[in-house]
């Protein structure tokens, strides 16, 4: 990707990151700790990778190596935190009983079968990181989704439905089905890496916009009558980044 959509990409990206992690003081903070601690952690990750990312070009061989060393390295940790951050939204969805503790307890059982099957079929030593660590991706993407696909589900479900987790769930399943397909175009060829990248770039921001008008305003809670709004303290914000 050329280096001012790289440039743009950081600064959009870390502006709405903050934004969300200001959003997020009090109560929200409280209710969805896995998000503000994804969003924490993909904020650290950005500002790790911006001087190794943007010197990969021009850089000496030692230092690509070492870009591709962060980069996948923040992957790993990014992916166990998205995994966490939707079966949290799972569990926050769900009544408390024997269906929230069922549902919860085969999320997790099914994504670590998911994940060790892919990582067996995929890891292969013998080629780059890249190549085995972009299918990996690609599955975990395809995997995410499905756990948001039933948080989705069980939004619908409910007779009260809360509007900040279902734009947290469809901005989600926005991200992850472009991760999915981006990962999947870049493992045919290498040449959609840059058109993949703006294609995950996008999708990520969007997702970012999307949280952060879900957290600076009050939850809406639709019921079987009209929608009813549950007053929230104000957040008083700083300004943009």
């Amino acid at each position: 990707m050329a280096l001012p959509l790289q440039i743009l990409g950081y600064v959009a990206a870390i502006s709405l990151q903050v934004l969300i992690l200001f959003a997020m003081r009090g109560d929200a903070r409280r209710r969805y700790p896995f998000v503000f601690l994804y969003v924490l952690a993909d904020l650290i990750t950005n500002l790790i990778e911006i001087q190794p990312n943007l010197a990969h070009d021009t850089g000496t061989i030692e230092q690509k190596r070492r870009w591709l060393w962060i980069y996948w390295w923040d992957e790993r940790v990014m992916q166990a935190l998205l995994f966490l951050m939707v079966i949290s939204l799972i569990y926050v969805a769900t009544k408390p009983g024997r269906q929230r503790r069922t549902l919860v307890t085969w999320s997790v059982l099914g994504s670590l079968t998911f994940a060790g099957i892919s990582l067996l079929l995929h890891y292969n030593s013998s080629v780059t990181t890249g190549k085995w660590m972009t299918r990996w991706t690609r599955d975990m993407n395809f995997c995410a989704t499905v756990l948001d696909l039933i948080l989705w589900a069980t939004l619908l479900s409910a007779r009260q439905r809360d509007r900040r987790i279902l734009m947290i769930s469809g901005a989600l399943g926005l991200q992850f089905t472009a991760g999915a397909i981006g990962q999947a175009l870049r493992d045919l060829s290498h040449a959609a890496v840059d058109m993949t990248s703006i294609l995950i770039v996008a999708a990520n921001l969007s997702c970012l916009f999307i949280w952060w008008q879900a957290f600076r305003t009050p939850v809406a809670v639709s019921a079987a009558g009209p929608v009813q709004t549950q007053k929230e303290p104000r957040v008083t914000r700083g300004s943009s980044v």
